[in-house]
C-alpha cells in the first residue's frame, strides 16, 4: 500500500478517533469475567473456524492465537465509526484502520481487551474471513503509552518503556498505518484510572516475520 507524506482531514478525524474510543471505558462498568480467561477453555481451531464462517468474502469474522484468546470480530457499521462492541466475545475491527492497510482489532480492557495483555512477541496470530480464509501473523512488538490527558481526545501520548512522545495523529500512525499488519488496542488501567493509557500489540506477516528471523540468525 502506497502511503503519502500528506495527512489529509479523514487522517486527522481517525487519530481523534482513536483517543475516543478508547474513553468509553469511562462508564462506571464494573469488572467482568473475561471470555478467554482461561486458556484452557479456547476451542480447538477447526472449531472456531466453523464457528465464524459466515461466507462473506474479505470480512474478517475471527481472531484465534493459540494458548491466548479466541475471538469473534464485530464490524463498526457504516454510519457508526465509534462503534465497539459490548460483548465479552467481541472485538472490534476499527474500519478506519483498514483504510491505512491494518486490521484492527479494538475492544475494552474489561471485556475482551483483557486478553491482549496476554500476548507476547513470537505468538501467531490467525485472522479469519467469514469465507474461511486465514491470513497468518506473528507479534512483532508491545507498546505501552501513558495519555498525558487521558480525558481528552487531543491527548499526547508517552512510550512508558522508552523516551518517546507522541501526539495523537503521529500516535495513529504509528499504530494503524502500514502495509498489512495486525493491531490490537485496549486501554491501560492504573491509579484508578481506566483510561491511563494504551496497550498496541503489533503482528506483522508471518512470511514477513520469518525473513526477519531468518536474516538476524
Amino acid at each position: 500500500m502506497a502511503l503519502t507524506t500528506s495527512l489529509p482531514r479523514r487522517f486527522i478525524y481517525a487519530g481523534i478517533l482513536l483517543a475516543l474510543l478508547v474513553s468509553f471505558g469511562l462508564n462506571n462498568v464494573p469488572a467482568l469475567a473475561m471470555g478467554n480467561a482461561d486458556a484452557s477453555a479456547l476451542p480447538e481451531f477447526s472449531e472456531f473456524l466453523d464457528s465464524v464462517h459466515t461466507g462473506e468474502d474479505n470480512v474478517v469474522r475471527g481472531v484465534y492465537v493459540p494458548n491466548v484468546l479466541a475471538y469473534r470480530v464485530a464490524q463498526q457499521p457504516l454510519d457508526n465509526p465509534s462503534f465497539l462492541s459490548s460483548k465479552e466475545d467481541r472485538v472490534t475491527q476499527f474500519r478506519m484502520a483498514a483504510n491505512y492497510g491494518t486490521v484492527g482489532l479494538v475492544a475494552h480492557n474489561y471485556l475482551a481487551g483483557d486478553s491482549f495483555f496476554g500476548l507476547k512477541a513470537g505468538d501467531e496470530v490467525r485472522i479469519v474471513y467469514g469465507d474461511g480464509r486465514v491470513e497468518l501473523f506473528v507479534v512483532s512488538e508491545i507498546l505501552r503509552y501513558q495519555a498525558l490527558q487521558p480525558n481528552s481526545p487531543y491527548s499526547s501520548f508517552r512510550n512508558v518503556d522508552w523516551d518517546e512522545t507522541l501526539t495523537v495523529k503521529e500516535m495513529f500512525k504509528r499504530v494503524f498505518v502500514s502495509d498489512g499488519h495486525v493491531t490490537f488496542q485496549t486501554c491501560i488501567e492504573q491509579d484508578g484510572l481506566s483510561t491511563w493509557g494504551r496497550l498496541f500489540v503489533i503482528a506483522i506477516p508471518k512470511a514477513e516475520y520469518t525473513k526477519i528471523i531468518s536474516v538476524n540468525n
